[in-house]
Protein backbone atom coordinates (compact mmCIF):
# COMPACT_ATOMS: atom_id res chain seq x y z
CA UNK A 1 0.00 0.00 0.00
CA UNK A 2 1.82 3.11 1.20
CA UNK A 3 4.04 4.08 4.11
CA UNK A 4 4.00 2.21 7.40
CA UNK A 5 5.13 3.80 10.63
CA UNK A 6 7.88 1.37 11.68
CA UNK A 7 6.95 -1.23 14.22
CA UNK A 8 8.13 -4.71 15.13
CA UNK A 9 6.36 -7.65 13.57
CA UNK A 10 6.96 -11.18 14.79
CA UNK A 11 7.74 -13.61 12.01
CA UNK A 12 5.00 -16.19 11.55
CA UNK A 13 6.32 -19.64 10.80
CA UNK A 14 3.41 -22.05 11.28
CA UNK A 15 1.28 -23.10 8.32
CA UNK A 16 -2.39 -22.58 9.08
CA UNK A 17 -4.73 -25.53 9.33
CA UNK A 18 -6.74 -26.40 6.23
CA UNK A 19 -10.49 -26.31 5.77
CA UNK A 20 -12.38 -28.90 3.76
CA UNK A 21 -10.76 -29.62 0.38
CA UNK A 22 -12.09 -28.13 -2.81
CA UNK A 23 -12.98 -30.19 -5.84
CA UNK A 24 -10.84 -29.19 -8.79
CA UNK A 25 -9.09 -30.47 -11.85
CA UNK A 26 -5.35 -30.59 -11.23
CA UNK A 27 -4.45 -31.72 -14.73
CA UNK A 28 -3.30 -28.25 -15.81
CA UNK A 29 -1.62 -27.19 -12.58
CA UNK A 30 1.24 -28.39 -10.45
CA UNK A 31 1.07 -29.37 -6.78
CA UNK A 32 3.77 -27.79 -4.65
CA UNK A 33 6.39 -29.96 -2.98
CA UNK A 34 5.70 -32.63 -5.59
CA UNK A 35 2.56 -33.78 -3.77
CA UNK A 36 -0.52 -34.14 -5.95
CA UNK A 37 -3.35 -34.22 -3.41
CA UNK A 38 -6.86 -32.82 -3.54
CA UNK A 39 -5.96 -30.01 -1.14
CA UNK A 40 -2.39 -29.08 -2.05
CA UNK A 41 -1.58 -25.59 -3.20
CA UNK A 42 -1.31 -26.00 -6.95
CA UNK A 43 0.47 -23.38 -9.02
CA UNK A 44 -1.19 -22.58 -12.35
CA UNK A 45 0.71 -24.26 -15.15
CA UNK A 46 0.99 -20.95 -17.00
CA UNK A 47 2.74 -19.34 -14.02
CA UNK A 48 5.89 -21.46 -14.02
CA UNK A 49 7.94 -18.86 -15.94
CA UNK A 50 5.64 -15.85 -15.67
CA UNK A 51 6.78 -12.22 -15.48
CA UNK A 52 4.46 -9.67 -13.83
CA UNK A 53 3.75 -6.10 -14.94
CA UNK A 54 2.21 -3.62 -12.49
CA UNK A 55 -0.10 -1.12 -14.19
CA UNK A 56 -0.98 2.13 -12.43
CA UNK A 57 -4.16 2.80 -14.40
CA UNK A 58 -4.54 6.38 -13.17
CA UNK A 59 -1.07 7.34 -14.39
CA UNK A 60 -0.58 5.02 -17.36
CA UNK A 61 -2.14 7.33 -19.96
CA UNK A 62 -3.19 10.99 -20.09
CA UNK A 63 -6.82 9.85 -19.91
CA UNK A 64 -6.14 7.64 -16.89
CA UNK A 65 -8.70 5.02 -17.82
CA UNK A 66 -8.92 1.40 -18.90
CA UNK A 67 -10.05 2.10 -22.45
CA UNK A 68 -6.88 4.05 -23.24
CA UNK A 69 -4.63 1.69 -21.26
CA UNK A 70 -6.02 -1.19 -23.28
CA UNK A 71 -4.42 0.29 -26.39
CA UNK A 72 -1.00 -0.28 -24.81
CA UNK A 73 -1.45 -4.01 -24.22
CA UNK A 74 0.20 -5.02 -27.49
CA UNK A 75 3.36 -3.11 -26.58
CA UNK A 76 3.35 -4.48 -23.04
CA UNK A 77 3.08 -8.00 -24.42
CA UNK A 78 6.19 -7.29 -26.52
CA UNK A 79 8.02 -6.45 -23.31
CA UNK A 80 7.86 -10.14 -22.47
CA UNK A 81 5.43 -10.08 -19.57
CA UNK A 82 2.67 -12.55 -18.82
CA UNK A 83 0.54 -11.01 -16.07
CA UNK A 84 -0.98 -7.54 -15.80
CA UNK A 85 -1.48 -6.51 -12.18
CA UNK A 86 -3.93 -3.62 -12.03
CA UNK A 87 -3.66 -1.35 -9.02
CA UNK A 88 -7.05 -1.03 -7.25
CA UNK A 89 -9.88 -0.35 -9.67
CA UNK A 90 -12.62 0.24 -7.08
CA UNK A 91 -14.39 3.51 -6.25
CA UNK A 92 -12.40 5.62 -3.77
CA UNK A 93 -13.87 6.92 -0.52
CA UNK A 94 -14.47 10.64 -0.01
CA UNK A 95 -14.54 10.82 3.80
CA UNK A 96 -11.00 11.54 5.06
CA UNK A 97 -9.73 11.41 1.48
CA UNK A 98 -6.08 12.34 1.11
CA UNK A 99 -4.79 14.79 -1.47
CA UNK A 100 -1.77 16.90 -2.25
CA UNK A 101 1.83 15.97 -2.77
CA UNK A 102 3.42 12.76 -1.53
CA UNK A 103 5.55 14.62 1.00
CA UNK A 104 2.80 17.07 1.98
CA UNK A 105 -0.48 15.19 1.82
CA UNK A 106 -3.57 16.26 3.73
CA UNK A 107 -7.24 15.44 4.16
CA UNK A 108 -9.47 17.11 1.61
CA UNK A 109 -13.12 18.09 1.79
CA UNK A 110 -15.78 15.90 0.16
CA UNK A 111 -16.25 17.01 -3.42
CA UNK A 112 -12.60 17.98 -3.82
CA UNK A 113 -10.94 17.42 -7.18
CA UNK A 114 -8.24 15.36 -5.45
CA UNK A 115 -8.43 11.73 -6.51
CA UNK A 116 -7.27 10.15 -3.24
CA UNK A 117 -5.57 6.85 -2.57
CA UNK A 118 -6.74 3.92 -4.69
CA UNK A 119 -6.21 1.80 -1.57
CA UNK A 120 -9.18 3.51 0.13
CA UNK A 121 -11.91 1.25 -1.23
CA UNK A 122 -15.53 2.37 -1.04
CA UNK A 123 -17.18 -0.63 -2.69
CA UNK A 124 -15.49 -3.98 -3.34
CA UNK A 125 -18.04 -4.95 -6.00
CA UNK A 126 -17.96 -1.75 -8.05
CA UNK A 127 -15.65 -0.13 -10.59
CA UNK A 128 -14.13 3.32 -10.20
CA UNK A 129 -16.05 5.45 -12.75
CA UNK A 130 -12.86 7.41 -13.45
CA UNK A 131 -11.52 4.23 -15.05
CA UNK A 132 -14.56 3.59 -17.23
CA UNK A 133 -17.57 1.31 -17.36
CA UNK A 134 -17.98 -2.39 -16.72
CA UNK A 135 -17.97 -2.78 -20.50
CA UNK A 136 -14.56 -1.10 -20.57
CA UNK A 137 -13.20 -3.33 -17.82
CA UNK A 138 -14.44 -6.50 -19.49
CA UNK A 139 -13.03 -5.35 -22.83
CA UNK A 140 -9.65 -4.78 -21.16
CA UNK A 141 -9.64 -8.27 -19.66
CA UNK A 142 -10.78 -9.86 -22.91
CA UNK A 143 -8.12 -8.10 -24.96
CA UNK A 144 -5.44 -9.03 -22.45
CA UNK A 145 -6.53 -12.65 -22.69
CA UNK A 146 -6.46 -12.42 -26.48
CA UNK A 147 -2.79 -11.38 -26.21
CA UNK A 148 -2.08 -14.31 -23.90
CA UNK A 149 -1.87 -12.08 -20.83
CA UNK A 150 -3.42 -12.84 -17.45
CA UNK A 151 -5.06 -10.09 -15.38
CA UNK A 152 -4.93 -9.86 -11.60
CA UNK A 153 -6.29 -6.96 -9.58
CA UNK A 154 -5.13 -5.36 -6.37
CA UNK A 155 -7.24 -6.39 -3.38
CA UNK A 156 -7.27 -4.36 -0.17
CA UNK A 157 -8.77 -6.72 2.41
CA UNK A 158 -7.40 -5.21 5.62
CA UNK A 159 -9.38 -1.97 5.54
CA UNK A 160 -11.93 0.07 3.59
CA UNK A 161 -12.76 3.72 3.10
CA UNK A 162 -14.53 5.36 6.03
CA UNK A 163 -17.61 5.80 3.83
CA UNK A 164 -17.54 2.28 2.39
CA UNK A 165 -20.92 0.82 1.50
CA UNK A 166 -20.48 -1.68 4.34
CA UNK A 167 -20.76 1.18 6.85
CA UNK A 168 -24.29 1.90 5.62
CA UNK A 169 -25.85 -1.26 7.09
CA UNK A 170 -25.98 -2.67 10.60
CA UNK A 171 -24.46 -5.94 9.42
CA UNK A 172 -21.63 -4.19 7.61
CA UNK A 173 -20.87 -1.95 10.57
CA UNK A 174 -20.22 -5.13 12.53
CA UNK A 175 -17.23 -5.89 10.29
CA UNK A 176 -15.16 -3.01 11.70
CA UNK A 177 -12.78 -2.68 14.61
CA UNK A 178 -14.10 0.06 16.91
CA UNK A 179 -12.23 2.41 19.22
CA UNK A 180 -13.10 3.05 22.87
CA UNK A 181 -15.88 5.41 21.80
CA UNK A 182 -17.45 2.81 19.53
CA UNK A 183 -16.28 4.49 16.32
CA UNK A 184 -14.51 2.92 13.37
CA UNK A 185 -10.81 3.75 13.31
CA UNK A 186 -7.77 3.71 11.02
CA UNK A 187 -5.19 0.92 11.29
CA UNK A 188 -3.00 1.40 14.35
CA UNK A 189 0.70 2.04 13.87
CA UNK A 190 0.22 3.69 10.48
CA UNK A 191 -0.46 7.10 8.95
CA UNK A 192 -3.35 5.65 6.94
CA UNK A 193 -5.93 8.06 8.33
CA UNK A 194 -8.05 7.76 5.18
CA UNK A 195 -9.00 4.11 5.75
CA UNK A 196 -10.96 2.17 8.38
CA UNK A 197 -9.66 -1.02 10.00
CA UNK A 198 -11.74 -4.17 9.60
CA UNK A 199 -12.09 -6.52 12.57
CA UNK A 200 -10.31 -9.58 11.24
CA UNK A 201 -9.81 -11.10 14.68
CA UNK A 202 -13.57 -11.71 14.77
CA UNK A 203 -13.93 -12.12 11.02
CA UNK A 204 -15.13 -15.72 11.13
CA UNK A 205 -17.86 -14.76 13.62
CA UNK A 206 -19.03 -11.34 12.46
CA UNK A 207 -19.63 -12.27 8.81
CA UNK A 208 -16.53 -10.53 7.44
CA UNK A 209 -15.00 -13.74 6.08
CA UNK A 210 -18.14 -14.49 4.09
CA UNK A 211 -18.64 -10.95 2.80
CA UNK A 212 -15.02 -10.57 1.66
CA UNK A 213 -15.02 -14.02 0.11
CA UNK A 214 -18.19 -13.19 -1.82
CA UNK A 215 -16.66 -9.96 -3.15
CA UNK A 216 -13.49 -11.72 -4.30
CA UNK A 217 -15.47 -14.46 -5.99
CA UNK A 218 -17.50 -11.81 -7.84
CA UNK A 219 -14.54 -10.55 -9.88
CA UNK A 220 -13.33 -14.03 -10.82
CA UNK A 221 -16.77 -15.41 -11.65
CA UNK A 222 -18.43 -12.39 -13.26
CA UNK A 223 -15.48 -10.51 -14.78
CA UNK A 224 -13.04 -13.29 -15.64
CA UNK A 225 -9.98 -12.01 -13.81
CA UNK A 226 -7.19 -14.50 -13.11
CA UNK A 227 -6.35 -13.72 -9.50
CA UNK A 228 -5.29 -11.14 -6.97
CA UNK A 229 -2.37 -9.17 -5.60
CA UNK A 230 -3.34 -8.89 -1.93
CA UNK A 231 -2.34 -5.67 -0.22
CA UNK A 232 -0.68 -5.91 3.24
CA UNK A 233 -1.65 -9.57 3.28
CA UNK A 234 0.08 -10.18 6.60
CA UNK A 235 -2.51 -8.04 8.39
CA UNK A 236 -5.28 -10.47 7.40
CA UNK A 237 -5.44 -13.91 9.08
CA UNK A 238 -3.89 -16.70 7.05
CA UNK A 239 -6.93 -18.98 7.64
CA UNK A 240 -9.01 -16.50 5.65
CA UNK A 241 -6.57 -16.53 2.75
CA UNK A 242 -6.51 -20.35 2.84
CA UNK A 243 -10.29 -20.40 2.75
CA UNK A 244 -10.74 -17.88 -0.05
CA UNK A 245 -8.11 -19.61 -2.20
CA UNK A 246 -10.14 -22.82 -2.03
CA UNK A 247 -13.33 -20.94 -2.87
CA UNK A 248 -11.77 -19.21 -5.87
CA UNK A 249 -10.31 -22.50 -7.13
CA UNK A 250 -13.78 -24.00 -7.33
CA UNK A 251 -14.60 -21.27 -9.84
CA UNK A 252 -11.17 -21.04 -11.54
CA UNK A 253 -8.71 -23.88 -10.79
CA UNK A 254 -5.79 -21.84 -12.17
CA UNK A 255 -6.32 -18.76 -10.03
CA UNK A 256 -3.11 -16.92 -9.08
CA UNK A 257 -2.48 -15.25 -5.71
CA UNK A 258 0.31 -12.79 -4.85
CA UNK A 259 0.84 -11.59 -1.26
CA UNK A 260 2.29 -8.22 -0.41
CA UNK A 261 3.96 -9.85 2.56
CA UNK A 262 7.02 -11.93 3.36
CA UNK A 263 5.70 -14.76 5.51
CA UNK A 264 6.49 -18.42 4.82
CA UNK A 265 3.12 -19.59 6.15
CA UNK A 266 1.38 -17.87 3.23
CA UNK A 267 2.87 -20.51 0.95
CA UNK A 268 1.22 -23.35 2.83
CA UNK A 269 -2.09 -23.13 0.99
CA UNK A 270 -3.03 -19.58 0.06
CA UNK A 271 -0.44 -17.81 -2.09
CA UNK A 272 1.65 -18.68 -5.11
CA UNK A 273 3.95 -15.69 -4.67
CA UNK A 274 5.11 -13.27 -2.00
CA UNK A 275 7.29 -10.17 -1.90
CA UNK A 276 11.04 -10.61 -1.42
CA UNK A 277 11.15 -7.40 0.59
CA UNK A 278 14.40 -8.08 2.41
CA UNK A 279 16.20 -8.78 -0.84
CA UNK A 280 14.82 -5.58 -2.35
CA UNK A 281 16.16 -3.54 0.55
CA UNK A 282 19.55 -5.24 0.20
CA UNK A 283 19.74 -4.28 -3.48
CA UNK A 284 19.21 -0.64 -2.51
CA UNK A 285 21.96 -0.82 0.10
CA UNK A 286 24.37 -2.51 -2.31
CA UNK A 287 23.82 0.32 -4.80
CA UNK A 288 24.60 2.82 -2.02
CA UNK A 289 27.77 0.97 -1.05
CA UNK A 290 26.64 0.08 2.47
CA UNK A 291 26.29 -3.59 1.49
CA UNK A 292 28.08 -5.73 -1.08
CA UNK A 293 28.08 -9.06 -2.89
CA UNK A 294 28.82 -10.87 0.37
CA UNK A 295 25.59 -9.42 1.75
CA UNK A 296 23.71 -10.98 -1.16
CA UNK A 297 25.35 -14.37 -0.64
CA UNK A 298 24.54 -14.27 3.08
CA UNK A 299 20.95 -13.33 2.32
CA UNK A 300 20.47 -16.27 -0.02
CA UNK A 301 21.33 -18.68 2.78
CA UNK A 302 18.58 -17.16 4.93
CA UNK A 303 16.12 -17.05 2.04
CA UNK A 304 16.49 -20.70 1.14
CA UNK A 305 16.34 -21.84 4.76
CA UNK A 306 13.21 -19.84 5.47
CA UNK A 307 11.07 -20.30 2.35
CA UNK A 308 10.10 -23.58 0.67
CA UNK A 309 11.41 -24.29 -2.80
CA UNK A 310 7.82 -24.17 -4.05
CA UNK A 311 7.41 -20.49 -3.14
CA UNK A 312 7.45 -17.91 -5.91
CA UNK A 313 9.30 -14.88 -4.54
CA UNK A 314 8.63 -11.53 -6.21
CA UNK A 315 11.78 -9.58 -7.11
CA UNK A 316 11.77 -5.95 -8.22
CA UNK A 317 13.75 -2.73 -8.30
CA UNK A 318 10.64 -0.55 -8.16
CA UNK A 319 6.88 -0.58 -7.67
CA UNK A 320 4.23 2.04 -6.92
CA UNK A 321 5.24 2.38 -3.26
CA UNK A 322 8.97 2.53 -3.89
CA UNK A 323 8.58 5.05 -6.70
CA UNK A 324 6.25 7.42 -4.88
CA UNK A 325 7.65 7.23 -1.36
CA UNK A 326 11.29 6.15 -1.54
CA UNK A 327 12.49 7.46 -4.88
CA UNK A 328 12.86 6.65 -8.53
CA UNK A 329 15.10 3.89 -9.83
CA UNK A 330 17.66 6.54 -10.79
CA UNK A 331 17.55 8.10 -7.32
CA UNK A 332 17.93 4.83 -5.45
CA UNK A 333 20.22 2.86 -7.77
CA UNK A 334 21.96 5.34 -10.05
CA UNK A 335 24.25 3.57 -12.50
CA UNK A 336 23.59 0.25 -10.74
CA UNK A 337 19.97 0.02 -11.89
CA UNK A 338 20.40 -2.46 -14.73
CA UNK A 339 22.81 -4.64 -12.76
CA UNK A 340 20.18 -4.87 -10.03
CA UNK A 341 17.47 -5.66 -12.56
CA UNK A 342 19.59 -8.50 -13.95
CA UNK A 343 20.17 -9.83 -10.46
CA UNK A 344 16.43 -9.68 -9.71
CA UNK A 345 15.66 -11.42 -13.00
CA UNK A 346 18.19 -14.25 -12.79
CA UNK A 347 19.24 -14.99 -9.20
CA UNK A 348 15.93 -16.41 -7.96
CA UNK A 349 12.24 -15.61 -7.92
CA UNK A 350 9.62 -14.03 -10.16
CA UNK A 351 10.44 -10.72 -11.91
CA UNK A 352 8.19 -7.68 -11.59
CA UNK A 353 8.18 -4.59 -13.82
CA UNK A 354 6.36 -1.41 -12.79
CA UNK A 355 4.82 0.68 -15.56
CA UNK A 356 7.36 3.28 -16.69
CA UNK A 357 10.34 1.14 -15.76
CA UNK A 358 10.78 0.18 -19.40
CA UNK A 359 11.32 3.89 -20.11
CA UNK A 360 13.66 4.27 -17.12
CA UNK A 361 11.20 6.82 -15.77
CA UNK A 362 12.94 9.29 -13.46
CA UNK A 363 9.85 10.79 -11.88
CA UNK A 364 8.17 10.18 -8.54
CA UNK A 365 4.53 9.76 -9.45
CA UNK A 366 2.02 11.55 -7.22
CA UNK A 367 0.14 9.02 -5.14
CA UNK A 368 -3.10 10.92 -4.49
CA UNK A 369 -3.37 12.96 -7.69
CA UNK A 370 -3.28 12.56 -11.46
CA UNK A 371 0.31 12.46 -12.74
CA UNK A 372 0.87 10.80 -16.12
CA UNK A 373 3.93 8.61 -16.75
CA UNK A 374 6.43 10.35 -19.08
CA UNK A 375 7.01 7.47 -21.49
CA UNK A 376 9.62 9.04 -23.73
CA UNK A 377 11.29 6.60 -26.11
CA UNK A 378 10.93 3.38 -24.06
CA UNK A 379 14.71 3.23 -23.99
CA UNK A 380 14.90 0.15 -21.75
CA UNK A 381 12.38 -1.94 -23.74
CA UNK A 382 15.06 -3.97 -25.49
CA UNK A 383 16.96 -4.58 -22.25
CA UNK A 384 13.90 -5.91 -20.42
CA UNK A 385 12.76 -7.92 -23.41
CA UNK A 386 16.10 -9.76 -23.40
CA UNK A 387 15.95 -10.27 -19.63
CA UNK A 388 12.41 -11.64 -19.73
CA UNK A 389 13.24 -13.85 -22.69
CA UNK A 390 15.91 -15.50 -20.54
CA UNK A 391 13.29 -16.17 -17.87
CA UNK A 392 10.87 -17.64 -20.39
CA UNK A 393 13.25 -19.81 -22.40
CA UNK A 394 15.55 -21.39 -19.84
CA UNK A 395 14.03 -23.79 -17.27
CA UNK A 396 16.72 -23.23 -14.62
CA UNK A 397 15.43 -19.65 -14.28
CA UNK A 398 11.77 -20.61 -13.87
CA UNK A 399 9.75 -19.64 -10.79
CA UNK A 400 9.85 -21.51 -7.51
CA UNK A 401 10.19 -25.27 -7.71
CA UNK A 402 10.00 -25.16 -11.50
CA UNK A 403 13.45 -23.56 -11.55
CA UNK A 404 16.72 -24.37 -9.81
CA UNK A 405 18.30 -22.51 -6.93
CA UNK A 406 21.64 -20.84 -7.72
CA UNK A 407 25.05 -22.29 -6.94
CA UNK A 408 27.63 -19.67 -6.01
CA UNK A 409 30.79 -20.14 -8.11
CA UNK A 410 32.81 -17.64 -6.07
CA UNK A 411 32.36 -17.22 -2.34
CA UNK A 412 33.74 -13.73 -1.74
CA UNK A 413 34.60 -10.45 -3.40
CA UNK A 414 32.64 -7.80 -5.28
CA UNK A 415 31.63 -10.05 -8.16
CA UNK A 416 28.56 -12.24 -7.91
CA UNK A 417 29.16 -15.31 -10.09
CA UNK A 418 26.56 -18.03 -9.95
CA UNK A 419 25.08 -20.88 -11.97
CA UNK A 420 21.58 -22.28 -12.36
CA UNK A 421 21.49 -25.49 -14.35
CA UNK A 422 18.91 -28.16 -15.23
CA UNK A 423 17.46 -30.12 -18.13
CA UNK A 424 20.51 -29.73 -20.35
CA UNK A 425 20.71 -25.97 -19.88
CA UNK A 426 23.24 -24.05 -17.82
CA UNK A 427 22.95 -20.34 -17.09
CA UNK A 428 25.94 -18.57 -15.52
CA UNK A 429 25.69 -14.95 -14.44
CA UNK A 430 28.45 -12.46 -13.64
CA UNK A 431 27.57 -9.15 -11.94
CA UNK A 432 30.05 -6.60 -10.65
CA UNK A 433 28.22 -5.34 -7.56
CA UNK A 434 30.49 -2.37 -7.01
CA UNK A 435 31.21 1.10 -8.34
CA UNK A 436 34.81 0.29 -9.27
CA UNK A 437 36.75 -1.66 -11.86
CA UNK A 438 37.21 -5.27 -10.79
CA UNK A 439 39.69 -7.79 -12.15
CA UNK A 440 37.85 -11.07 -12.50
CA UNK A 441 38.21 -14.00 -14.89
CA UNK A 442 35.12 -16.23 -14.87
CA UNK A 443 36.01 -19.87 -15.38
CA UNK A 444 34.17 -22.73 -17.02
CA UNK A 445 32.57 -20.76 -19.83
CA UNK A 446 33.72 -22.81 -22.82
CA UNK A 447 30.77 -23.26 -25.14
CA UNK A 448 28.69 -20.56 -23.44
CA UNK A 449 27.12 -17.68 -25.34
CA UNK A 450 26.92 -14.15 -23.91
CA UNK A 451 23.39 -12.73 -23.87
CA UNK A 452 23.89 -8.99 -23.51
CA UNK A 453 27.34 -8.93 -25.18
CA UNK A 454 28.63 -6.53 -22.54
CA UNK A 455 31.54 -8.80 -21.73
CA UNK A 456 33.07 -11.83 -23.39
CA UNK A 457 34.09 -14.82 -21.32
CA UNK A 458 37.75 -13.88 -21.84
CA UNK A 459 37.46 -10.42 -20.27
CA UNK A 460 39.45 -9.94 -17.09
CA UNK A 461 38.38 -6.40 -16.12
CA UNK A 462 34.75 -5.65 -15.34
CA UNK A 463 33.42 -2.10 -15.41
CA UNK A 464 31.47 -0.76 -12.41
CA UNK A 465 28.03 -2.37 -12.24
CA UNK A 466 28.67 -4.41 -15.40
CA UNK A 467 27.05 -7.79 -15.94
CA UNK A 468 26.66 -10.64 -18.36
CA UNK A 469 24.50 -13.73 -18.62
CA UNK A 470 26.10 -16.77 -20.28
CA UNK A 471 23.97 -19.64 -21.56
CA UNK A 472 24.95 -23.12 -22.71
CA UNK A 473 22.59 -25.76 -24.00
CA UNK A 474 23.55 -29.39 -24.49
CA UNK A 475 23.09 -30.64 -28.03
Amino acid sequence: MYRLIPFCVATLLMVACSDAPADRDSSSAHAVNGTDTSDALIHPEWSRNAVIYEMNVRQHTPQGDLRSAMLDLARIKQLGVDVIWLMPVHPIGEVNRKGGENSDNYLVQPGSASLGSPYSVRDYKALNPDYGTWQDFDAFVNMAHDYGLKVIIDWVANHTAFDAVWTETAEGQGYYLLDDEGKIQPPTGTDWVDVAQLDWERGAENGLYTAMEDAMLFWVRDHDIDGYRCDVAGKVPTPFWDRVRRTLEREEPEVFMLAEAEEPEHHGRAFDASYAWEFHHITNQVAKGSMNADSVRDYLNREFERFPASAYRLNFITNHDENSWNGTVAERYGDANRAMAVMCGTLFGTPLVYGGQESEMNKRLRFFEKDTIPWGDYRAMSFYRILHDLHHRHPPLFNGEFGVRPVQLVQEGDVLFFERASEGTSVKVVINLSDKLVEFQPEGLDGYKATFAHQSSSKEVWEPWSFEVFVKKDA
